[in-house]
């Protein structure tokens, strides 16, 4: 259900409003619209009277909410988001590149690929101290350990990092991590996304391998409907019937998503194909698709690698493709 409260509404009103809602039981989403207040009502609004919240005096119409995502819609909110991270715009026609290893693995790995993504144009760091594997005796990570060489990467490049987190009682440990990654994985770990939405710090909330575009768009609707509006999609490649890659890119939900929703929406073609010759054309048809950023896997000795090395560019290869796309952005933004 959705309030329309009146443009003269005074703040004791809204005050008495909203204490009698969450006396309800209700969770209060408040938005602005055209001057307007606009309060989202969920956890059990279909049982409340709209007869008698639209006889209240500060509001102006009590209106159904038959769209799945009120808030993360473009029918609700036409005009792009735009995600700031550090002095990085993610969305509304500003472009982000994070680069960075699938997994730390130890301060000189971390800080010799943060010192060299940066040169080559990064603006996040990316990096995975929790990394949920397929099976429990492959390396998942430094866990708190890793957590740490990630912030001194920042203190010493200034880079903003991404960390995957698993789990929403880990969130205090990521109190510092600039963007919270929510893997494949746990795109529908409810409770988690429900965490992340108090939380009201920048999210990266990547697809399913079996995921919908609408499932992805409601996983979303979780963590907008908490009150946090930082939420960038991530397009990372399903689980189909084409073989000799791990997964198919599907590049049609970029256009798709940003017909649907006005959150922004980045590619990750190194973890879609899981093959690092394959990312850099990939990821110039991702850009060429209109996707506001890239997630790329760099590594300094991919032979060596912990985890996922098969997929990462060398340092030399990312400071190339980086060129490619700065090109490529100039004749798409034409």
């Amino acid at each position: 259900m959705i309030l329309v409260l009146k443009k003269d509404a005074t703040p004791r009103q809204e005050a008495r409003l909203l204490a009698y809602l969450e006396q309800l039981g209700l969770a209060v989403t408040r938005e602005a619209c055209e001057g307007s207040a606009v309060w989202l009502l969920s956890g059990g609004a279909e049982w409340v009277d709209s007869g008698l919240l639209s006889s209240l005096p500060m509001v102006e119409s009590v209106l159904p909410t038959a769209d799945p995502l009120p808030l993360a819609s473009r029918r609700s909110h036409p005009s792009d988001t735009v995600v700031q991270v550090g002095e990085a715009s993610i969305g509304g026609g500003r472009f982000c590149m994070m680069a960075g290893p699938c997994t730390v693995e130890s301060e000189e790995q971390l800080l010799s690929v943060a010192r060299s993504v940066k040169a080559s144009g990064a603006q996040l760091l990316r990096g995975g101290a929790y990394k949920p594997r397929t099976s429990p005796y492959d390396f998942s990570g430094l866990r708190e350990k890793g957590l740490e060489l990630l912030r001194k990467a920042r203190r010493e490049t200034g880079l903003p990092v991404v960390s995957e987190i698993m789990s929403a009682a880990d969130l205090p440990l990521f109190e510092d991590i600039d963007v919270l990654q929510v893997g494949a994985r746990n795109m529908q770990n409810y409770d988690l996304l429900r965490a992340l939405g108090r939380c009201h710090k920048p999210v990266l909330l990547k697809r399913g391998s079996a995921a919908t575009v609408q499932e992805l768009l409601l996983s979303a609707e979780y963590i907008l409907a908490g009150g946090n509006k930082n939420v960038i999609l991530c397009e990372r490649g399903i689980r189909t019937f084409s073989g000799g890659v791990r997964s198919t890119l599907d590049l049609t939900a970029v256009p798709l998503l940003h017909e649907l929703t006005h959150l922004p929406v980045i590619v990750d073609p190194s973890h879609a194909t899981g093959k690092s010759r394959l990312v850099p054309p990939m990821a110039l048809a991702a850009v060429a698709c209109g996707c506001d950023g890239l997630l790329i896997e760099v590594h300094n000795d991919p032979l060596h690698a912990l985890c996922d090395g098969g997929q990462a560019l060398l340092p030399a290869e990312f400071a190339d493709l980086s060129r490619r796309v700065a090109a490529l952005l100039e004749v798409v933004r034409r």
